[in-house]
């Protein structure tokens, strides 16, 4: 059962990500009396700087890693095979 919940709260539906639409903020209880444009500036500065999600960041890391890895071993075996050429 709810009994009378009152919350400030700030909507921001332009966020700036590729991955976030829209953006709901419950504002503190104690700071509801601040200035409503700084509340919303500071909303939209947090938005702005919020990273990639980690399930995505995780995956483009590990694509990285596999490519880095594949260029080590091309380079490894190109060294080999100058190095054999070369002894022979």
């Amino acid at each position: 059962m709810l009994k009378g919940i009152n919350h400030s709260i700030i909507e921001v539906n332009e966020t700036g990500s590729e991955y976030y639409e829209r953006a709901i903020l419950i504002i503190r209880p104690e700071y509801a009396s601040a200035q409503r444009a700084v509340l919303e500036d500071e909303a939209r500065r947090m938005l702005r700087d919020m990273d990639v999600p980690s399930a995505l960041r995780s995956k483009s890391r590990r694509l990285v890693r596999i490519l880095t890895a594949s260029a080590f071993a091309a380079g490894g075996i190109l060294i080999g095979c100058i190095l054999s050429a070369l002894t022979r």
